[in-house]
């Protein structure tokens, strides 16, 4: 069973590429735009996204735009290739050759946010962690994301991969989606971070060897940041076949809220049954 299959996304992708009108916020390291895999995807840089150096933020960057918007057919998914994707930068970079591992400014996070809400992101995916922000920090990216809520912007963010139990200033607001990873059998993955607003409100997918591309070439790459375009890119294109849908209807649908959780592992993401979802809501509402 391949990633794809697992998270019910084979047949969604096979339905629809997206549409420009939806936009995804990448707030990430820097991307790479000459990357072959990327050639005639829709990718608008905002904010100071600065240049992308042979640095592991590049890399990291690169390969999550890879893996929502690379062309059909290739090694990685390529979810949503005809969406239209905001690459917002804030990974620290030193220059060609850094091999230090990204780090982001939380404040500079909060920022970001709002940038891609007022760019016009629908759905904001954040595959980075904020290490021990202060309480000035924390209170920032609240009302960042308070304002992601209020503009109906949807926000997935990785749940982290450091075996720990608990949540974080992004993981434990009541608006995003926490992303746990697991292997390609579903089982949850031994270094993600889980826990009751993790369980509660989120989601899991592929985390484990994940197929993808990054500035450097082809790779495989693991993690909750690799798990969380998952959700994203179904996020993305389900409002892409439903564009009339609330983000309140998309956001349920996505993320099974009628569903009763009892386990403090969150559930697979199921792409397709979410497209099932919506589909009774749409023709409910033309027939009535």
């Amino acid at each position: 069973m391949t990633a794809l299959d697992l998270v019910g996304l084979t047949a969604l992708m096979q339905a629809t590429q997206g549409i420009p009108a939806i936009q995804i916020g990448l707030i990430d390291g820097p991307v790479d735009l000459e990357h072959p895999d990327l050639a005639g995807s829709a990718i608008r840089e905002i904010g100071a996204s600065g240049q992308c150096f042979d640095s592991v933020a590049c890399s990291h960057g690169t390969a999550i735009a890879v893996m929502l918007s690379a062309k059909r057919g290739g090694d990685s998914p390529g979810i949503c290739q005809q969406c239209c994707l905001l690459v917002r930068s804030v990974f620290n970079q030193s220059g060609s050759g850094d091999k230090s591992p990204p780090t982001a400014n939380p404040d500079e996070l909060a920022a970001a946010i709002f940038d891609c809400i007022e760019a016009g992101a629908r759905v904001i995916n954040l595959s980075l962690a904020v290490v021990q922000p202060s309480m000035k920090s924390e209170r920032l990216l609240e009302a960042a994301l308070d304002h992601a809520m209020d503009r109906g912007a949807i926000v997935v963010a990785a749940a982290g991969n450091q075996s720990a139990v608990g949540s974080t200033a992004i993981t434990r607001h009541p608006w995003v989606i926490p992303v746990m990873a697991c292997d390609l059998q579903g089982r949850p993955a031994s270094y993600s971070n889980f826990g009751r607003s993790i369980s509660i409100r989120g989601l899991a997918a592929p985390g484990q060897c994940v197929a993808g591309t990054s500035s450097s070439g082809p790779s495989r790459f693991f993690g909750t940041s690799a798990a969380a375009p998952y959700i994203t890119g179904a996020t993305a294109l389900l409002w892409s076949m439903y564009p009339g849908a609330s983000t309140q209807e998309v956001k349920d649908a996505v993320t099974q809220a009628t569903a009763r959780r009892t386990s403090v592992v969150p559930p697979l993401l199921n792409a397709w049954m979410a497209h099932e979802t919506l589909a009774r809501k749409h023709t409910a509402r033309s027939t009535s």
